[in-house]
């Protein structure tokens, strides 16, 4: 696939439940559709989870989600295998769901280790199957730097996933590294105004775009996208896409999605590894008086939040 070029881009307290432990090595067919019917299942006896979240039943080897009770945050915790697993199923179980209801499937990507777990989507039977040229590829934040640079998320995703599907290229909307971080910014929101207003991404009720999936991940300081803790741009609530000179994470200019367009999103998935992100993952879920709201914890979608852990991300909860 080639580069996309610039002028396309205006572009109550929990009741302690037993786990079940299985021997299983592979997960079973459909594994998410499976389910235990636990609620608010706690892993400590130290905190409870936040009413509105349902737990995946851990596993020995995967989990199987609970899915049901109408709860709109699902947590998951899995191998780190078996979360690529897991995430490719997700992802084309929402490509088709959206391309049968609308013809489209609008997904937002981030950068970091998400493209990694994306690699499932690149073996069969998805890479045959799934309707690739009906996707719509976006980021919900960019680095301003070249396509080029180290430092670009579209370098990350286009080298370990794009280039490796038959995504059309006019349909990868990627920042323009031409202008200022500024400009970028509303050159990047005039692309999406032009999208809704073309039906290829929906509309919200509050009039947001709505995006069909957004792919996120989090930092160890809980932020998300280029939201960081205590940063004024968690606030912001009018723009679509805002600009970060400041970010405290190099490289200092970026351009992101704001909380009012990450939370229309009808679906978005968490994807978050590691022990070095257990403390922010601990404070997003569990209920505290006294902690400080990180980014992570308002991303709220419409439709479903879904985590997916690893087992050391996962380890304080």
């Amino acid at each position: 696939m080639a580069s996309t070029t610039s002028s396309r881009t205006f572009l109550s307290n929990t009741t302690r439940t037993p786990f079940s432990y299985s021997t299983h090595t592979q997960p079973p067919r459909n594994f998410f559709s499976h389910s235990l019917r636990l609620k608010n299942v706690s892993l400590s006896s130290h905190s409870t989870f936040k009413p509105n979240i349902t737990l995946l039943c851990k596993v020995k080897g995967f989990s199987m989600a609970e899915t049901t009770n109408n709860n709109n945050v699902v947590v998951g915790v899995f191998d780190k295998e078996y979360l690529a697993v897991s995430l490719a199923q997700y992802v084309a179980n929402l490509s088709n769901k959206f391309i049968n209801q609308r013809g489209a499937f609008t997904v937002t990507l981030s950068g970091g280790s998400l493209i990694n777990y994306l690699r499932k989507l690149l073996e069969p039977p998805y890479v045959d199957t799934l309707e690739w040229s009906k996707w719509h590829v976006f980021w919900v934040d960019e680095r301003v730097v070249p396509k080029t640079h180290e430092d670009s998320n579209y370098k990350l995703a286009y080298e370990g996933f794009l280039s490796k599907v038959p995504i059309l290229p006019g349909n990868v909307y990627s920042i323009n590294d031409a202008l200022s971080a500024e400009g970028a910014a509303d050159d990047y929101e005039t692309c999406i105004r032009h999208l809704v207003k073309s039906n290829v991404i929906a509309s919200s009720s509050s009039g947001f775009p709505k995006f069909d999936l957004q792919l996120l991940g989090m930092g160890p300081d809980g932020h998300v996208a280029s939201l960081f803790p205590g940063h004024p741009l968690v606030e912001e609530d009018k723009k679509w896409v805002t600009f970060v000179k400041d970010s405290p994470k190099p490289p200092s200019e970026r351009i992101t999605f704001t909380f009012p367009v990450i939370n229309s999103s009808a679906y978005a998935a968490l994807v978050v590894t590691g022990a070095g992100k257990a403390d922010a993952v601990h404070s997003a879920l569990r209920v505290s008086e006294n902690s400080e709201k990180l980014p992570v914890a308002l991303v709220s979608p419409e439709d479903e939040l879904k985590w997916f852990l690893d087992k050391d991300a996962a380890s304080k909860l």
